[in-house]
């Protein structure tokens, strides 16, 4: 009887994949296997921590969310829901409102039907209650409180990062906007903070030196930094985009590459009686969208090439059979409103998503409280920092 023959993967153990081969494998799986092969040795794990990597990782997984409409939202109620709801129940009410979740727990959900997927708790503490949820960048989330305590945090990999106390001075009226700065692969916090009796004091955060520095703005006087009470403020060809408080005023964008503050004209509404009666902006599909209600019913328009003021097109306009109030746009397409249960209560208000393109309406969310919104991804960014 002939020797059985040696199985060839064992006389050629000696041969093996090369490195660049095995990174380029590893930097196209889920995030979740790419954290568990960091186990399988030192040089795995000191590579799969490198920026560079985790870039590439991001750049293989970060696929257009709007052609394939898989894309995910994540949410959070917000602090001032729960102390209405707080306040109403604790009055004598037949049926009192149920609680919304805490605000130290976050929802991960489908972004054209806020399905929950899962749930997931913050793993740090703040120094007040009063938490918000500041925006998301390829999958890392920016989080504040009252007292200006900010953190960043990827809860795909559950690491986070304690921002250092801002280089301002005395901060009033303050807005966060967090962006990608996609020229050198950083990201930043943008804080603004401005007091009736002083000039605007702008403070930038970089994550990759740690640390805030000042930077010089010459804005109107008259105009004041607003954004949506619960939706991030827009991040659009890599600007940040307030409204202004004044009516007719343009929008403030903020170029985060090259730190230079511009003005754009908002689309001709003139025409409209009633007027408008509230303006908002948003990110719609990676573009800047301007929202309007007049009435019972609410217009949409898309800057379709950015910073030409003439591209400035009305895509959509959704009518309500009663007024609806506008709680967020997600950069998917998706507009959710609030109702009011009852015309003569000041408070409690029934969520629906609309869908802009069909005008089918989703009545039955997970979400029923005031909740803020951003969109969510999973990525290894701040893999290759410490909590």
């Amino acid at each position: 009887m002939s020797q059985m023959r040696e199985p060839l993967i064992l006389r050629r153990k000696n041969n093996h994949l090369p490195y660049d081969i095995v990174l380029n494998i590893l930097g196209r799986l889920p995030v979740k296997s790419v954290a568990r092969f960091r186990c399988v040795c030192k040089s795995w794990d000191s590579s799969i921590t490198t920026p560079y990597f985790i870039s590439t990782h991001l750049n293989h997984n970060n696929k257009d969310p709007y052609e394939d409409g898989n894309g995910y939202i994540i949410h959070m109620a917000s602090w001032k829901a729960r102390r209405v709801i707080s306040f109403s129940t604790s009055m004598s009410s037949p049926s009192p409102p149920s609680l919304p979740p805490k605000t130290s727990i976050c929802t991960v959900a489908y972004s054209h039907t806020f399905d929950k997927i899962f749930e997931i708790e913050i793993p740090f503490d703040f120094s007040s209650n009063c938490t918000q949820m500041v925006g998301s960048c390829n999958g890392l989330l920016c989080l504040a409180d009252s007292n200006n305590v900010i953190y960043l945090w990827n809860p795909s990999i559950r690491k986070f990062k304690k921002l250092p106390h801002t280089c301002l001075g005395n901060l009033n009226n303050v807005t966060l906007g967090f962006a990608y700065c996609s020229e050198n692969n950083d990201y930043k916090v943008v804080m603004t903070s401005h007091s009736f009796l002083s000039t605007y004091e702008i403070g930038i955060y970089t994550l990759s030196s740690d640390s805030w520095r000042r930077v010089e703005i010459s804005v109107k006087t008259n105009v004041t930094f607003c954004k949506g009470m619960l939706s991030p403020i827009p991040l659009v060809s890599g600007a940040l985009h307030w409204m202004p408080y004044v009516k007719d005023e343009d929008i403030m964008a903020f170029d985060v590459n090259s730190e230079k503050f511009r003005t754009l004209a908002v689309p001709d509404v003139s025409i409209y009686e009633p007027p408008l009666q509230r303006t908002c902006i948003a990110s719609f599909r990676g573009k800047l969208a301007f929202i309007g209600r007049s009435g019972f019913q609410y217009s949409i328009w898309v800057m379709r090439d950015y910073g030409v003021v003439e591209s400035w097109n009305k895509l959509f306009v959704i009518p309500f059979e009663r007024v609806a109030y506008w709680i967020c746009l997600t950069d998917y397409g998706s507009l959710m409103v609030g109702y009011k249960n009852d015309p003569l209560e000041r408070q409690g208000l029934t969520y629906a998503l609309i869908d802009t393109e069909t005008l089918e309406e989703k009545k039955d969310l997970d979400i029923q409280h005031p909740s803020y919104v951003a969109t969510f991804m999973e990525s290894l960014v701040l893999l290759d920092g410490k909590n």
